[in-house]
């Protein structure tokens, strides 16, 4: 593997250079996979050429060195700087004229626990090169730079922009696993509803739909940045490779909608998930309730006569036998409560 440029940092901010490589396919097509950064002046002089330069800058804002390069070197405007500088998190395109500057996301998912993380992956397209910028070491820029190495000649020799689709496409193909697994785990989560919902598949739902959410979210201006790619006429994209910005932009059309339906699975599971608890606590309570009119006579029965049948203390003279009055007392007692039970069943509120 190549060892990545380190562009050096100013003295304060010495602990988190940004790295810097750079991958040149100069005009005669022979291709540099280590190409220093004190010369990208040369290679952007080539204009047969194509460049791609990634920095990836620990350092974000703090880092003075990155950013006097993308002014002094690349002349990108200050604004454009700023933005891809300070994490906007919104997808979108600009025009600067000689370049466009893009923000987009990449996504990072886990479907062992659902971690659902978003990357803003700001880049910038010229006549001859792609500058990508990024915080922190993300999964498709090391997969798309392996890439190039597999087959450098059918990446790169084809031009920038179309060096640009092939890092959209793919990460664009990052959001169908993780939309595809939050929709088994709606319906694990819907399973679980019907079968023995518990508080962890209420937290369970609720982690669902915010990750759902979140995609929802970029997925909508991300499909903006590719609609405006595969149909505005930037002279920095060639005529024949909008075709390639208009099949990504087909993919997140497709992944606009599965979204949308995943939200309205989600609340239809959260509405199911409260239904199924509602009704759970109306049996509980009926059940309570039954049993309370079942010991309701016995209460009334046990404090009327005090059951004191061997004593002198009855309230008034009876010439029935003691034991009867006691002997009926305990069948009172006894079939009040099974009666009840029976009603209770007969008129279906148990």
């Amino acid at each position: 593997m190549n060892k990545a440029a380190t562009l050096a940092a100013a003295p304060n901010v010495t602990s988190h250079p940004a790295h810097v490589r750079i991958i040149y396919r100069d005009g005669e097509g022979e291709i540099h996979f280590d190409w220093p950064n004190e010369r990208i002046h040369d290679a952007l002089a080539d204009e047969r050429g194509t460049i791609w330069i990634d920095i990836e800058d620990p350092g974000a804002a703090d880092n003075r060195g990155v950013e006097k390069m993308l002014r002094e070197v690349f002349h990108f405007h200050p604004l454009a700087v700023e933005d891809a500088l300070h994490d906007t998190h919104v997808p979108r395109i600009d025009d600067w004229g000689s370049y466009l500057y893009l923000v987009f996301s990449s996504i990072d998912f886990d479907p062992e626990t659902d971690d659902l993380c978003l990357h803003e992956l700001d880049l910038f397209l010229g006549a001859n090169y792609l500058v990508s910028y990024h915080n922190e070491t993300l999964a498709l820029i090391e997969r798309h730079r392996k890439n190039i190495e597999r087959d450098p000649e059918n990446r790169l020799r084809h031009g920038a922009d179309h060096l640009l689709y092939h890092l959209l496409d793919m990460a664009v193909g990052d959001y169908l696993p993780a939309i595809e697994h939050l929709d088994e785990a709606i319906d694990a989560a819907q399973d679980e509803v019907f079968d023995e919902p518990t508080p962890h598949t209420l937290h369970r739902i609720f982690r669902t739909k915010r990750a759902a959410a979140r995609i929802h979210r970029m997925i909508g201006p991300m499909r903006e940045v590719l609609n405006r790619l595969a149909r505005d006429p930037y002279p920095l994209v060639d005529e024949p490779h909008r075709v390639y910005f208009r099949d990504v932009y087909d993919h997140l059309v497709r992944l606009h909608d599965v979204s949308e339906s995943l939200r309205d699975l989600v609340s239809g599971a959260l509405d199911t998930y409260l239904s199924v608890s509602a009704n759970r606590t109306n049996d509980i309570m009926k059940a309570l309730t039954v049993v309370t009119v079942m010991f309701l006579p016995l209460s009334f029965l046990g404090g009327f006569f005090g059951m004191n049948f061997f004593g002198n203390t009855l309230a008034f003279e009876t010439p029935l036998p003691k034991a009867f009055l006691f002997w009926s007392t305990v069948v009172a007692m006894i079939g009040t409560p099974v009666f009840m039970y029976q009603w209770a069943k007969r008129k279906g509120w148990y």
